[in-house]
């Protein structure tokens, strides 16, 4: 039975996730993800490496990096995951510089259960504030060096290429007036940003969409201005992508979060 639970408290979602057919497509966060595999084997492409996470195994994602995800064989998976925004991050740990993971899997049990002690208190309800203590005892964890490393900044043409992305995400995407900016082929274009990002301008515009949405339906709690601000075609066609990458549908992340 596949079933994905998410709640929210001091800007960090929490996911309780159980799955056994259900596959994850290929897709970024704008967030850190850090979880725990709880039960099972989790398996996902990450950078071109196929990774798998066993029981207990903490699973490092950095911003905007492509992965799928799956349970690896017909017992299923059972796992929770924190996404925290990169300057919440900054913010707890009064840094200036956004850190990068350095490794995608790690077993490491102070790690893990401090991963699972803030799940478990954001899924339940608890206090803010034993929350906000929490996340720092989190990311005092993260930041060692043995964990991170400095963030590999997008080059220059790269980052124009993203900016013009989001600037568009209530539009259709129009790769021969972007790729015309940036005085490239279209095919060029597609190319280059893949080589760089790992994912195709496509997926990355359709992903920005899919986490403007989230946004907005976590700061309105309204579907509908959701698929209109993002440019869906309508509710279903939201609900088709957004379940891809959340594992549920709009309303129902909606419904989770109140």
């Amino acid at each position: 039975m596949e079933k994905f639970i998410y709640k929210k408290s001091v800007g960090v979602t929490a996911l309780s996730a159980s799955m056994i057919d259900f596959t994850y497509k290929k897709h970024a966060h704008q967030e850190y993800a850090v979880g725990v595999t709880l039960r099972g084997i989790q398996q996902y492409t990450l950078d071109g490496s196929l990774q798998l996470s066993y029981p207990n195994g903490v699973m490092l994602f950095n911003p905007e990096q492509p992965h799928d995800g799956m349970a690896h064989d017909k017992t299923g998976l059972d796992y929770v995951m924190l996404y925290i925004e990169p300057q919440m991050l900054l913010e707890v740990a009064e840094k200036k510089e956004i850190v990068c993971f350095s490794s995608p899997i790690v077993y490491d049990h102070r790690l893990e259960q401090s991963i699972l002690r803030l799940s478990n208190a954001i899924l339940s309800g608890k206090d803010e504030d034993l929350c906000s203590e929490l996340l720092l005892s989190l990311t005092d964890i993260l930041i060692q060096p043995d964990l991170s490393t400095s963030y590999k900044k997008d080059n220059t043409f790269i980052k124009k290429a993203k900016d013009m992305l989001h600037a568009n995400l209530d539009q259709v995407l129009k790769l021969d007036e972007i790729s015309k900016e940036l005085n490239l082929s279209k095919y060029k274009f597609i190319r280059l940003f893949k080589a760089h990002t790992g994912i195709s301008p496509y997926q990355y515009f359709l992903n920005c969409k899919i986490e403007r949405a989230k946004r907005l339906i976590e700061k309105n709690k309204d579907i509908y201005s959701a698929v209109v601000e993002c440019g869906f075609v309508d509710l279903a066609h939201l609900n088709k992508h957004f379940k891809k990458v959340y594992g549920t549908t709009a309303f129902e992340y909606m419904t989770h979060l109140k």
